[in-house]
């Protein structure tokens, strides 16, 4: 049996992958390289886990069905999922929404299709995002708390994300935990995140740049 991580070039999905053979697994990775940020850095996090004979890559587009779904028959020893593939940024869906929907909605609607069609699975878990509890004041946010006051297209991608699953898991009987991640970061993170920004900017001596609470 095995895991399949969904963005593992990324650098929650590389750590995950890399954790997961580390303890034996068996891991298919699936990334389509998006050029949100220097693919160069998605190689390399990739080099190390295509060392290893446990570790089965693939390239691919999540929102691309004709390739997703065949997986269930291809690849039908897969038993859970991790699904981390998105188009992140809060700023950047308000430019291009398209892609944002194209990738975080149609995407997962792609991932949880395929998750009822493997017999065997076991559990779905995903990423889904602290933007979700978008223009809420009460601090700190709890599960519970109101999440029907998106602040950005990324943040309602997100929410839906979650729907989608909610609906699955009413229809199909699916197993499926989803995770709000806030700042996520680390060595080999992403480097449009705060904690690098900011260490660039102390380093450099310049002045860092503040942006609506809205789309923190």
């Amino acid at each position: 049996m095995s895991v399949l991580v969904t963005g593992v070039a990324g650098f929650v999905g590389s750590q995950v992958a890399r954790a997961l053979l580390a303890r034996g697994e068996q891991v298919v990775g699936i990334d389509n390289f998006s050029p949100y940020y220097d693919p160069i850095l998605k190689f390399a996090r990739l080099k190390p886990l295509r060392e290893d004979k446990g570790f089965t890559f693939i390239e691919g587009d999540i929102s691309d069905r004709e390739t997703m779904l065949p997986l269930a028959a291809s690849h039908g020893h897969i038993d859970r999922i991790v699904h981390l593939a998105a188009q992140p940024g809060v700023r950047e869906s308000v430019k291009d929404p398209y892609i944002y929907v194209q990738t975080n909605v149609m995407g997962h609607l792609v991932m949880v299709e395929l998750a009822r069609r493997l017999p065997g699975l076991k559990h779905f878990v995903y990423a889904s995002s602290s933007s979700v509890y978008g223009g809420n004041r009460k601090l700190p946010f709890a599960i519970g708390d109101r999440v029907d006051h998106p602040v950005s297209v990324y943040a309602a991608t997100k929410r839906a994300g979650e729907l989608l699953v909610e609906t699955y898991v009413h229809l199909h009987k699916l197993h499926a935990t989803g995770l709000r991640y806030f700042t996520v970061y680390g060595p080999w993170g992403r480097p449009d995140m705060a904690p690098y920004i900011f260490a660039k900017a102390i380093h450099e001596g310049s002045t860092i740049k503040l942006f609506h609470l809205g789309f923190a």
